[in-house]
Order: C-alpha cells, then sequence, then structure tokens
C-alpha cells in the first residue's frame, strides 16, 4: 500500500490497476473458457465412452405358456424316408383317427409350464458403448475452428480492457498532476494578493490609499482563499479516484512523482499512420474480424445439419437374467459392433432456412466491421487535429504566460513607485494567475490528447 511519503510513478499505478481491476480478471478467466471450450470441442474427434447400467424389480414372473403343453411327435418311416406323426390308425380304414376334427397322436411329448417360466423380480443390465464418429457433416471441424477463434477473441477482449484501464488511470494521473499544479498555482496567487493586502493596508495607515482600495483587495483575498480550498478539495477528490482505480484503499495518498515538476517534458511527436496497419493493431477491429470469421463458421456449422452423419459403434452389453442362455440368474454378456448412418431427406426448408439465416448474421457482421472501420478514420483524424491544437494551444500559451509575467513585474514596480493603481496590479495579478492556470490545463491536455491518439492509433505502450 502507498504511503504519502511514497512516491509513485505512472507505471506503478498502471500495474497496481492491472492487478486489481475486476474486469480485467474476468476478461482473464473468459480466456481460461475459452482454452478448455476448445478442448472440448478437440475431444468430439475421439472416441466416446459410455457406460450404461439399469435396474428393474418386477412383481411376477413371465411364462411364456399358459398351461403346460402336449406336443405330437415323429417316427421316422424307412419307406418314405421322412418323419411321420405318430397317429393313431383305424384298423378297419387304415387311416388316422379324427375326434372333433382333430388327429389323435398315439404318443405326445410333455412341455411343462414351469419350464417355460422365468424369475425377472430382480431385472439387470448394463452396457459398455464406444461412438467413433467418422463424418459429421464437417461439423466437428467447424467447432474447432469456432473454439479456436474464440480464444483468441477472449484475448483481444482482454487486450482491450486492459488498454481502457491505463487509459482511465493515465487521464486520472495527469488529473491529479493538473490540480496539484494549480493547488501550487492558487497558493502563490494568495501569497501575491495577501502580499499585496499588507502593502495596501500600511498605505491606507499612512494615507496615500483609500478604504475602498483596501476593501478590493480584501475581496481578492477572499476570493484567492475560496478558489484555493476548492483546489485542494479537487486534489483530494481526485487523489482518491486515482487510489480507487489503483485498486487501493480511497482515503490512500499517494505523492506521484510529475507533482513536484514545474515543467513537463512535452515535444510533438509525429501524427502520421498507416490505415491498414491502425486496423492490425487495434483491438476492437481484430475482435470484430474474429467475429466475422466465428460467424462463417457458424454457417458451416448449420450446413452440416444437411449433411449425412456416419458413425461405428461397438458395444459390450450383460443382463441378468442372462438372456443369452435360458433365463438363468446370472449375468450373461455378449458384444457387438455395427454403424450408424444418418441421413436428412426432407424437412420443409427448415435445415435450409437456418443456413441463410447464418449467412445473413454473418453478412451483418461484416457490415460492423466495415462501419467500425469507417469510423475509426474519422476517430483517427479528429484525434491527430485535436493533438496537434492541443500542442500549438501549449505554445501559444506558455507566450502569453511570457507576457503576463512581464505585466506583473511592471504593475508591481509601477505601484511601488507611486505611479501605478491597485486595480493595475489586481488585473495584472487575475491575467497572471489565468496565463498560469490556461498554461497547466495545455500541458495536461497535450498529454491526454497524445495518449488518446495512441489508443485510437493501437500504438499504446505498456
Amino acid at each position: 500500500m502507498a504511503s504519502s511519503a511514497q512516491v509513485v510513478t505512472l507505471d506503478s499505478c498502471r500495474h497496481m490497476a492491472l492487478r486489481n481491476n475486476k474486469e480485467i480478471q474476468q476478461a482473464s478467466m473468459g480466456i481460461e473458457k475459452a482454452a478448455y471450450q476448445r478442448k472440448e470441442a478437440a475431444a468430439a474427434y475421439l472416441p466416446q465412452f459410455d457406460l450404461t447400467a439399469g435396474y428393474i424389480y418386477n412383481s411376477r414372473k413371465v411364462s411364456l405358456i399358459k398351461e403346460d403343453q402336449l406336443l405330437p411327435t415323429k417316427s421316422f418311416n424307412p419307406q418314405t424316408g421322412q418323419y411321420d406323426y405318430n397317429l393313431l390308425i383305424d384298423p378297419t380304414t387304415g387311416y388316422p383317427v379324427q375326434v372333433n376334427g382333430q388327429y389323435v397322436p398315439t404318443t405326445v411329448a410333455l412341455l411343462p409350464k414351469s419350464g417355460m417360466t422365468y424369475n425377472i423380480h430382480n431385472l439387470m443390465g448394463g452396457a459398455l458403448t464406444v461412438t467413433q464418429p467418422i463424418y459429421m457433416g464437417g461439423k466437428i471441424t467447424a467447432m474447432n475452428q469456432i473454439t479456436e477463434l474464440a480464444q483468441q477473441l477472449a484475448q483481444e477482449m482482454l487486450d482491450g480492457k486492459v488498454e481502457d484501464v491505463i487509459y482511465n488511470v493515465d487521464a486520472t494521473y495527469w488529473q491529479v498532476i493538473s490540480l496539484c499544479a494549480k493547488q501550487k498555482l492558487a497558493r502563490s496567487y494568495v501569497g501575491l494578493v495577501e502580499k499585496l493586502d499588507n502593502d495596501v493596508k500600511a498605505m491606507v495607515n499612512e494615507g496615500v490609499a483609500t478604504l475602498a482600495n483596501q476593501l478590493a483587495v480584501d475581496v481578492k483575498l477572499n476570493e484567492a482563499n475560496v478558489d484555493l480550498t476548492k483546489v485542494e478539495n479537487g486534489v483530494t477528490l481526485s487523489r482518491m479516484l486515482l487510489a480507487q482505480l489503483c485498486g487501493l484503499p480511497v482515503n490512500t495518498m499517494m505523492t506521484l512523482a510529475d507533482e513536484g515538476h514545474d515543467e513537463l517534458n512535452i515535444s510533438l511527436a509525429p501524427s502520421t499512420y498507416n490505415l491498414d496497419e491502425v486496423y492490425n493493431k487495434r483491438h476492437d477491429v481484430r475482435s470484430l474480424e474474429l467475429a466475422t470469421k466465428i460467424y462463417d463458421q457458424q454457417v458451416k456449422v448449420a450446413r452440416s445439419e444437411m449433411m449425412p452423419k456416419l458413425a461405428a459403434v461397438a458395444a459390450v452389453h450383460a443382463t441378468n437374467p442372462n438372456s443369452y442362455d435360458g433365463f438363468e440368474n446370472r449375468f450373461g454378456a455378449a458384444f457387438s459392433v455395427g454403424a450408424t448412418l444418418r441421413m436428412p431427406l426432407w424437412h420443409w426448408g427448415g435445415l435450409s432456412n437456418k443456413v441463410k439465416a447464418a449467412q445473413v448474421e454473418a453478412n451483418v457482421k461484416r457490415l460492423e466491421l466495415d462501419d467500425a472501420k469507417e469510423k475509426i478514420a474519422l476517430q483517427i483524424s479528429q484525434a491527430a487535429f485535436r493533438y496537434q491544437e492541443a500542442f500549438k494551444t501549449y505554445e501559444a500559451t506558455k507566450a502569453n504566460l511570457a507576457q503576463a509575467n512581464e505585466n506583473l513585474r511592471i504593475a508591481d514596480l509601477a505601484f511601488k513607485e507611486g505611479m501605478g493603481t491597485v486595480d493595475d496590479v489586481l488585473t495584472a495579478q487575475t491575467a497572471w494567475l489565468k496565463a498560469n492556470s490556461e498554461k497547466i490545463d495545455a500541458e495536461i491536455d497535450v498529454q491526454l490528447t497524445h495518449e488518446f491518439l495512441d489508443k485510437v492509433m493501437g500504438t499504446m505502450r505498456y
């Protein structure tokens, strides 16, 4: 934690903000999530193993026949070389005897009901299945492309969040520097007016100045003290805001490395640019390009629903009772192999319309990308003009400040020599205060407009 005695640089504030910012932490988790989703999509290429098991309790046994069955038998006939039914023969006629239209067998085989009754009170089964996709209409490949692009998109979104956080920290940092400089200026101005106030009071006592002169200076002194209080409050609040952005308690008071400098190191930086290079560096443009590619892959996913799907299947399955060997109350196992083919035939245009909807979404993303590029081109031009204007304003304020310093010196000298009035000195002091304040604003404006230009050009260094 920073203290009032510790000097904190701009880079330190950036590092603290990046380390503690919740939005950046969320974006980092988005990258982690995208990595897991990519692994999930890659797993679709590999065989899938599934284990299925079940248990059912039945209240009754099952019997395949209603009652004991008597089955007719056959004997081999050597004369015909075939098997004939063992039927009762009428000795008078030599033909089989019929009773109620049915032949009467001489021998029968007994099929008891108990032998065809099975205990299925406890029915258990299970299967271990292996499924290997062979051709899924290109869906698996498209989903792998989507997850790979999504991981890149998550990284671009994180980088964009980082730039936003750094820009906000820098803007607040320089706001603190500006207010600190104005606080120092306000104290100097109060000192000037207090000195003038003391001089005028002495002159009033000597009878060479009027009470109206003293009242005019007193009013200016009161105004200067009020302005000083406002600036001091602004410094405190801006420090609190900077501490909050850095992830520190808001009551943490930090001494910034640049707040004691009377003059910032400012020089006009080149603002030339190539739009194609800017597009390659801008995270939002790269994000839209990745989103467009993702939607193109979504079209392939939708089209895969219209394609045949082929997979190989193998399974080992077991049941109890043993359905493979007399339904005994023990486990019986077997294996099977095969293939499945699914071919969509007719869905009343549902699948084709799904593809067309995906194509429209992809085209919308392309339009968003084109629109973003046009707006970025305008944004860069505006930022470049704004930076150049800020630098020209800064150069003008330096000249104005030099003139204000000279005017104040002459006004003070004339007043001491009795050739100037109190109003002349007050006017010169007000002009001096305004010139200094404008110079401070111009310095900070150059810093911020330059940084904003770097941001929109994608050349921020951090």
